[in-house]
């Protein structure tokens, strides 16, 4: 399978804790499952490595990007195109590389979910995130 942007990072591969981020703008966010599904109707459980998604991504919401962290040493980053927050939860979406990418982020658990999409190909990542905004990512 070729390797999938950081947005489909989106992708990370750890399994953090869920923690409050309510307020933040930082976040550090891992994967804990990743399931590609085709349009012929085949799904399938990914390994974040197989694909080549970063162990951790993180999430700029003033600064408005997705990225990797200093310690990946890939230096990968990815505009987001709309930042909003409704509800107690947080979106984020964009577009790169003929992908369609958006986040949802529960503030008060932290919970992530997000949903990548190109031509024939949905990738949804289910994991966590927590509070960065003092960290030196």
């Amino acid at each position: 399978m070729k390797r999938l942007s950081i947005v489909a990072a989106v992708l990370l591969t750890m399994s953090a804790a869920a923690d409050d981020v309510t307020d933040s703008e930082t976040l550090l966010c891992s994967a804990s499952r990743i399931v590609a599904c085709y349009e012929e109707g085949d799904c399938a459980e990914l390994i974040a490595e197989e694909i080549g998604v970063p162990q951790f991504v993180v999430i700029d919401t003033k600064g408005g990007k997705v990225s990797t962290t200093k310690a990946s040493g890939e230096n990968r980053s990815t505009p987001i195109g709309k930042v909003n927050r409704a509800d107690g939860l947080m979106f984020f979406q964009g577009i790169e590389q003929s992908r369609a990418f958006s986040f949802v982020v529960h503030e008060q658990s932290g919970h992530l979910t997000v949903a990548v999409s190109r031509d024939g190909l949905s990738v949804s990542v289910f994991g966590s995130c927590t509070d960065a905004t003092d960290a030196d990512l």
